[in-house]
């Protein structure tokens, strides 16, 4: 009896103490605990010691660890790096071509010169297929071998033969012989003749896939447009990130690219900070479905298709302190599920069609850009004649719009402040500017 009766207290003493523990980790409790002196445990990701000195391997095009002038020497110091556990890459001045994409791996820093490290790329070529691919294979054949080689990027393009969508597979070439070409991996789509395939050596410069904590910085990155066919930013950019978590892009150049400067799609905590995103095709910057919490700050977004587009379900975001400046389309565009982001202190000027755009979602129960909010932005001279500062489409709703500064300095013609559609819901507005518009604001809902 006495026995079960120890081993009762005990039993309550531990399961006091654990759920004690708990309670406090939920009650914010956990600094308390947190180390002061950590030490480096295996297999512990939380608590690291911070260390005065890390690996660093510097390439270059004649000198540094690694001497080389294309992907290959700046994808085998990066995977140098990682492999002993995380560093630092310093990419020396020069140009550097590429014939694939570089993919960073986690736990890496790529930091180059400014202006005088320059990562850019071939011309693109496109190629049809000359036989049929099925979803199990891992080759291709071509109509001719064009200037393909043994490790470049390719990107394969045709219509689905089941459903007449598109299919895009981005691969590597692992192995040739003639026109056949082996890819690193399984196609797991089919390419049938009937969907008239072709193989493109298009490619975003640098590129991670499910990866962490990695920071990209004083970079130039040249997308050579001209000689380029267009690569969606769904799939390209210069940055392109898919399911990654914890990056840091800083004092990053992203240009002259035929698609997206920087992309990230269902990425989350990502920091865009510094970097000069500027005549792409397409986007500037380009938060993507699904991001949570991206933070764009201090960026110059300029001579881009849009400047900063926020893409579906992109949540709990911050653009501040930006300059986009004289994007062809939108400054900025807002649209589905895009919900609970702030866009503060921002110049969002010469805009083409319209400074800030909240599009119309339809298709589902509640599909707009809701619970968003814009303060404290100047908005300058935005579309033509009959251009819109703000345009707020749909069922946007729970908006505030607060303490703008929205000019028109060319005549007010037939433009118009703010615009409010028919459909849009509730809109705080208060404490705005406007200046220079035959119509301050139109506010459609009460028509």
């Amino acid at each position: 009896m006495p026995f079960q009766s120890a081993n009762r207290r005990q039993f309550l003493f531990t399961a006091f103490g654990t759920a004690a523990a708990a309670c406090a980790l939920r009650s914010g409790g956990e600094d308390a605990i947190k180390p002061t002196n950590p030490r480096a445990t295996d297999g512990d990701m939380r608590h690291e010691p911070d260390w005065t000195e890390r690996l660093t391997v510097r390439v270059g095009i004649r000198e540094g660890d690694m001497s080389g002038n294309d992907d290959k020497v700046i994808q085998a110091a990066l995977d140098y790096v990682a492999r002993l556990g995380g560093g630092t890459v310093q990419v020396l001045p020069g140009t550097y071509t590429l014939r694939n994409a570089v993919f960073l791996p986690s736990g890496v820093r790529l930091c180059g010169s400014g202006a005088d490290s320059i990562i850019t790329k071939i011309p693109s070529q496109s190629i049809p297929l000359a036989d049929d691919s099925d979803w199990y294979d891992q080759e291709i054949t071509l109509k001719s071998g064009g200037d393909f080689r043994v490790g470049d990027g390719v990107l394969l393009r045709a219509k689905n033969p089941h459903n007449g969508g598109s299919t895009v597979i981005k691969r590597s070439i692992v192995a040739r012989s003639g026109n056949r070409f082996k890819l690193n991996d399984g196609l797991r789509e089919n390419l049938w003749l009937s969907g008239t395939p072709i193989a493109a050596s298009l490619f975003p410069l640098l590129t991670s896939e499910n990866t962490r904590d990695v920071v990209i910085e004083n970079l130039t990155l040249d997308g050579n447009r001209a000689n380029n066919e267009n690569l969606d930013g769904n799939y390209g950019g210069c940055v392109f990130l898919q399911d990654c978590n914890a990056f840091t892009i800083r004092n990053v150049t992203a240009r002259n690219n035929n698609g997206d400067g920087i992309s990230f799609q269902i990425c989350h905590d990502v920091l865009v900070e510094n970097c000069h995103s500027h005549d792409n095709a397409d986007l500037g910057v380009h938060p993507g479905s699904g991001s949570q919490r991206p933070r764009v700050i201090g960026n110059r977004l300029e001579r881009n298709g849009i400047g900063l587009f926020w893409c579906w379900g992109v949540k709990y975001g911050l653009a501040e302190k930006n300059r986009i400046d004289a994007n062809s389309s939108y400054g900025i565009s807002v649209g589905h599920n895009d919900t609970d982001n702030v866009m503060r202190d921002n110049d969002v000027t010469n805009s083409g069609k319209v400074g800030i755009l909240f599009r119309d979602e339809p298709g589902g129960k509640d599909f707009w850009a809701n619970r968003n909010t814009v303060e404290g932005n100047r908005i300058t001279n935005s579309g033509g004649e009959d251009g819109i500062a703000i345009d707020v489409q749909g069922q946007t709703k729970d908006l505030r719009v607060v303490g703008n500064t929205i000019r028109e300095t060319r005549g007010p013609a037939k433009r118009i402040a703010i615009r409010l559609a028919q459909s849009a819901g509730a809109v705080e507005m208060k404490d705005n500017v406007m200046e220079g518009f035959a119509q301050d604001l139109l506010d459609q809902r009460k028509a």
